[in-house]
């Protein structure tokens, strides 16, 4: 099984990205920070925010997507907000994607709040909420279980350092493994954490008995070259100690984000 997880980046290298995904034929692919609108006109919307206006894709959700046609897609707001054409503001989802190879069946699956909760109107006020999905996947192949969870975490002006906010983060994401876990599944945990390797989220993760593969395989780097500033961390892959972990890699190039992509592959 092919486990691939990336901030999506809102889309900005939105071909690069449709085309990377599609070619690393991943069997299931766990993207961050994803634009859903569905009644877009043009490919391309602009979001504001504190003076800054960034390009999104508009639809980044729906052309992956259409790029894998044999997966199941699933989209998880955690928030919907204006994007802009020129002055014109259209309303537009924005959080998790999670795209399933159809042959893998899912037999449980929970998507809740880990920090905040759902702004339909508006992305709110710096944290902004944040939400997990979790899979639960049987493998026919191997006939394993295997829990998949992926977040996008919160984001505080201030940097990646503990805060209270962030330790309420990690027990919510903690609880809802729980709900969906049972005693002998793997787990895998990945995505774009937003803390430092040394952080108490991470050690609370291997306080459950998960091991994080970024630090531990070596690994010094996250982000690509769009991305200007230091640290260079935030985005981890954690296993339980009864996967099979058979190749681990943070992926140097193509660069389709600001992130690396994490690319997985377990017996």
């Amino acid at each position: 099984m092919r486990i691939l997880s990336l901030n999506g980046w809102g889309g900005r290298l939105g071909e690069e990205l449709v085309s990377y995904v599609r070619d690393a034929d991943p069997d299931v692919l766990c993207l961050q920070e994803v634009t859903n609108t569905p009644d877009a006109t043009l490919p391309w919307l602009i979001y504001r925010d504190g003076g800054a206006e960034l390009p999104q894709r508009a639809n980044l959700f729906g052309e992956v997507a259409e790029a894998l046609p044999c997966f199941q897609a699933f989209f998880c707001p955690a928030a919907r907000g204006p994007l802009y054409d020129g002055e014109r503001a259209i309303l537009s989802e924005w959080g998790l994607a999670t795209f399933v190879r159809n042959t893998l069946p899912i037999v449980g699956q929970a998507q809740d709040f880990i920090h905040g909760v759902f702004s339909a109107d508006d992305f709110g006020a710096h944290p902004r909420s944040r939400n997990a999905h979790a899979l639960r996947l049987h493998d026919y192949a191997t006939r394993r279980t295997t829990v998949i969870v992926h977040l996008h975490g919160l984001r505080e002006l201030d940097g990646k350092g503990d805060t209270p906010a962030r330790d309420a983060q990690t027990s919510r994401l903690i609880e809802l493994i729980g709900r969906i876990r049972n005693k002998d599944d793997r787990l895998v945990v990945c995505g774009d954490f937003n803390v430092l390797p040394e952080s108490r989220m991470l050690a609370t993760l291997r306080d459950i008995g998960l091991t994080e593969l970024v630090t531990t395989r070596g690994f010094t780097d996250t982000r690509t070259s769009f991305y200007r500033k230091t640290p260079r961390f935030a985005d981890y892959v954690l296993v339980s100690d009864n996967v099979d972990v058979r190749s681990f890699e943070v992926v140097a190039a193509p660069e389709v984000s600001d992130h690396r992509a994490l690319l997985l592959e377990i017996g």
